[in-house]
């Protein structure tokens, strides 16, 4: 299964191999700074369930090999060598499903907010409304918010992720990144643990983010 993922990717059954990995704020595929992922929804690693992130070459760019604690309410999303980047969690005592997002592996000051929009019967609806997206402000900006009364929604997220066909927005309706099925070489559409994230707009959205984000429709549709 490896190398319909990517031809230059082994998997002997135990840990993956780093050597390929890079960083992932240098990655692009593309002239105009477009960056084109391979997202596998699997862990390289034994008795783990996760995702594994490639870039166009075949080198590993993320890595969750935690998702089994998905049912703890805490996934955390690694660079390939394993340091924390974000950790996600499920907000507690609050209505619907609410996920906030913060830097590295510390669970202070949260710095986004994301909340499920979706209606579980008809998640398969082309352009349905799944998530949105807010900027939690900090302290020092709180204030600054507040007054110049500006919306903190920084991206709308719709489509289908049971189909692999979404797309997120910016506040001004431009496309950031997409979501979509992914061929092998031979032109046969492979399954739906493995498609394609394409950050569109680099400068708009964060990789690491835009990952984090996959991650959460995966938790909010993923088994519908």
């Amino acid at each position: 299964m490896t190398k319909r993922v990517h031809p230059n990717v082994s998997f002997k059954g135990c840990v993956a191999s780093i050597n390929d990995a890079v960083d992932y704020k240098s990655t692009s595929c593309k002239d105009d700074g477009v960056v084109a992922l391979t997202v596998w929804r699997k862990s390289l690693l034994l008795n783990c369930k996760g995702f594994t992130v490639f870039d166009c070459n075949g080198n590993i760019v993320f890595r969750v090999d935690n998702y089994v604690a998905a049912n703890k309410g805490e996934i955390l999303l690694m660079d390939a060598h394993g340091k924390p980047l974000l950790t996600i969690r499920r907000k507690k005592l609050s209505w619907g499903d609410n996920w906030q997002i913060y830097e590295g592996e510390s669970c202070v000051n949260p710095r986004y907010l994301v909340q499920k929009q979706g209606n579980l019967l008809s998640n398969n609806t082309k352009n349905m409304n799944l998530a949105q997206v807010q900027l939690i402000p900090t302290k020092a900006h709180h204030q600054k918010v507040k007054n110049d009364c500006k919306e903190t929604t920084l991206y709308h997220i719709e489509g289908s992720y049971a189909q692999r066909s979404v797309v997120i927005y910016n506040n001004t309706r431009q496309c950031v990144a997409e979501i979509k099925k992914k061929e092998a070489p031979n032109g046969v559409t492979l399954g739906g643990d493995v498609f394609k994230l394409i950050i569109v707009r680099p400068s708009d959205i964060d990789c690491a983010l835009a990952m984090a984000l996959v991650i959460l429709l995966d938790q909010m549709f993923g088994s519908s």
